[in-house]
């Protein structure tokens, strides 16, 4: 007669639910802040899509961290599609997941990172919508005195264009930081980088007309130093400026797809029409890579094509 199994005893029993990663957290994010240099809107997206990232593993992950498979993070991303996730979204994600994974590599949690095995999702290549020089002259003439700050709003639409710098980053300029004598603004982008972009005479001319009459009414609250501020005298949001251009473009009947972004690609596309290099405008732009420029190309090529086939004889 065979021996009878004993129970299973302590070593036997079954792993618990999954460590819950949110507990690597703020270890994880002062890595990307300290020794990443990321900018302060990245860290914050990266920790959100962690969160997100972390409640997924504790319902469906592996027993341990350290047993997360390439089949665990494809499980992970299938997910997100099936939630209707764009692949740029979904790419994103997985970069910061892969960022968490290193850092884990590097505090001893994991011994070897699946997820930089991890392809990201194809992502098509999409132009960028932009504005027609006209429809910027418009845009930028559309506040007016029945706007309760239409010099402040000018002075922001200005600014965008001007100099191609990011919603945040026009938010983050100072009245230190701009020249208006040599016509310039210095201003800190992504990774806390920073750089100098010029004025052009019109933005220089809508600027001085802030600081003379509307920004000492805005700043008897508060008053930090920033350059474009609230009604309540605080320094202007990436919500508000976002709020604002796309007022003013309803206005003049643009498409509901304008944001501040919009005028980013503008300032682009309308350098390179111009005669801008490729390299300068990188710098201009704050790219930390000329592939992401590069788009821009494609997007001046696309013009050009269609200027062709509508003048054309046999177009």
């Amino acid at each position: 007669m065979p021996p009878r199994k004993r129970p299973p005893g302590p070593a036997a029993v079954a792993v618990s639910r999954p460590v819950d990663t949110s507990v690597h957290l703020p270890g994880f994010t002062h890595y990307l802040q300290a020794e990443c240099g990321l900018s302060d809107n990245t860290v914050l997206a990266y920790g959100t899509d962690l969160r997100q990232f972390s409640e997924w593993f504790v319902e469906h992950g592996p027993p341990v961290l350290q047993q997360t498979s390439i089949g665990t993070l494809t499980s992970w991303l299938e997910s997100l599609r099936d939630k209707g996730l764009a692949a740029t979204s979904m790419a994103r994600k997985l970069v910061a997941v892969k960022m968490f994974f290193r850092y884990l590599m590097l505090e001893g949690v994991i011994q070897e990172s699946v997820a930089d095995l991890v392809n990201s999702p194809k992502l098509w290549q999409h132009l960028p919508k932009v504005l027609s020089p006209d429809m910027v002259n418009r845009l930028i003439a559309a506040p007016g005195r029945d706007d309760r700050w239409h010099l402040r709003d000018r002075a922001l639409l200005c600014l965008l264009y001007a100099t191609g710098c990011r919603a945040s980053e026009i938010c983050g300029l100072t009245i230190g930081d701009i020249h208006l004598d040599e016509g310039y603004c210095r201003c800190l982008g992504k990774g806390n980088k920073e750089r100098i972009v010029s004025l052009n005479p019109v933005a220089v001319v809508a600027i001085q007309a802030y600081l003379e009459h509307e920004r000492p009414k805005l700043a008897v609250a508060v008053n930090d130093g920033s350059l474009l501020l609230s009604s309540r005298g605080r320094t202007l949001s990436r919500i508000e400026v976002w709020k604002l251009v796309k007022r003013y473009a309803g206005r003049i009947g643009a498409s509901r797809e304008v944001s501040p972004h919009t005028l980013r690609h503008s300032f682009a596309t309308h350098m390179l029409a111009g005669g801008a290099e490729i390299r300068a405008l990188q710098e201009l732009l704050g790219h930390a890579s000329i592939r992401t420029t590069q788009i821009y190309t494609h997007v001046e090529h696309s013009r050009l094509k269609t200027i062709h086939e509508n003048c054309h004889p046999r177009g």
